[in-house]
């Protein structure tokens, strides 16, 4: 069985980065309220266009009082295993920023892309805590925006089920074969020096 170490030895990256995967068989167990602001914290410190921070984290843990709206924006299969995650989040990207010595606010270009930076350090941190956190598009984004109370001039980006790895065998049986860390594509397939390459 190849591990994280195998894999990373071809260009020396940190074993954390392919620690991370995305999990569907989730444990029950709980995660404290502390423990999951310490992800919120990592991922407070990504980087961002003009340190404009526009992400926004809105998160309910399993058993509280909101959990039950926030597992309801999902889809129908997410939601099936989603529901024994230890929390559920909805990440939100403000529109627009204020450039540094300017008073208005103008369109930032990136603030998807910087949403995506603060939840690579949300997933990173879950991993190296020992929890795993999946990333999922599959929402009801209006809806999202109408039940979780999103102000104009933000974007719903994603959902996000964080928890402790379960055992597949509470999965669909069509599933359990697709619990396992997924593949990379080789660096030739996504990497070109100087431009994209011709043909």
């Amino acid at each position: 069985m190849t591990t994280a170490n195998d894999r990373a030895a071809d260009h020396a990256i940190d074993p954390l980065f392919l620690e991370r995967w995305s999990p569907r068989a989730f444990s029950d167990e709980q995660i404290g309220e502390a423990e999951l602001l310490s992800l919120f914290e990592a991922a407070r410190w990504a980087p961002s266009s003009y340190n404009s921070q526009p992400w926004r984290f809105i998160y309910a843990r399993r058993g509280t009082a909101h959990w039950a709206r926030l597992l309801g924006l999902l889809n129908a299969f997410n939601a099936s295993w989603a529901k024994d995650s230890a929390a559920l989040v909805v990440i939100v990207s403000k529109s627009t920023l204020v450039v540094p010595g300017k008073s208005q606010e103008i369109a930032s270009h990136t603030h998807s892309f910087d949403a995506g930076a603060a939840w690579a350090y949300l997933a990173l941190q879950a991993t190296r805590s020992g929890w795993q956190a999946h990333g999922m598009a599959g929402l009801d984004f209006e809806r999202a925006a109408q039940q979780l109370n999103v102000p104009g001039g933000y974007r719903v980006e994603a959902a996000v089920a964080i928890g402790k790895v379960g055992d597949k065998a509470q999965l669909p049986e069509a599933l359990q074969a697709r619990e396992v860390p997924s593949q990379r594509n080789p660096l030739a397939a996504s990497v070109f020096e100087g431009a994209f390459p011709a043909g």
